[in-house]
């Protein structure tokens, strides 16, 4: 079983099985700067190869830890979420950023949107991590 802080410290040590580890076999990774999610632990797997390889000096600053809805509107409870605020460096423009991570009753993560800002250097990670993912994919 996953619990937040698992997923957090795999990605401070760089640790790619143990991040895969983390993740569930149906997991959505959504980006301001991708137009359609990543689906599933392959797929998502691959992605976050490739942000290890692209961002500089990254670390967590803050973490808020809470619960998802529990079934209605207003009323939570449910599997732990997680929000991770990060610094981090790509291709030497200075980058802030959140992780939001939900999990299912199993404790994996079923859910990952990362935000950056500012814009110069979320186009900048865009243009980046588009060209290593299509490397990736012919791959």
């Amino acid at each position: 079983m996953t619990v937040p802080g698992t997923f957090r410290t795999a990605v401070e040590s760089k640790d790619l099985a143990a991040i895969t580890g983390t993740l569930d076999p149906a997991i959505e990774f959504h980006s301001p700067v991708m137009v359609k999610p990543y689906q599933g632990r392959d797929s998502v797997t691959g992605l976050i190869q490739v942000l290890l390889e692209v961002f500089e000096d990254f670390h967590y600053t803050d973490e808020l830890v809470g619960s998802t809805p529990a079934g209605r509107p207003g009323r939570f409870g449910g599997p732990p979420a997680q929000a991770l605020i990060f610094s981090a460096r790509v291709m030497g423009k200075h980058v802030q950023g959140l992780d939001l991570i939900r999990f299912n009753d199993a404790g994996l993560v079923t859910g990952l949107t990362v935000m950056v800002r500012p814009l110069p250097a979320a186009m900048t990670l865009a243009r980046l991590v588009g060209r290593r993912m299509e490397r990736h994919e012919s791959a």
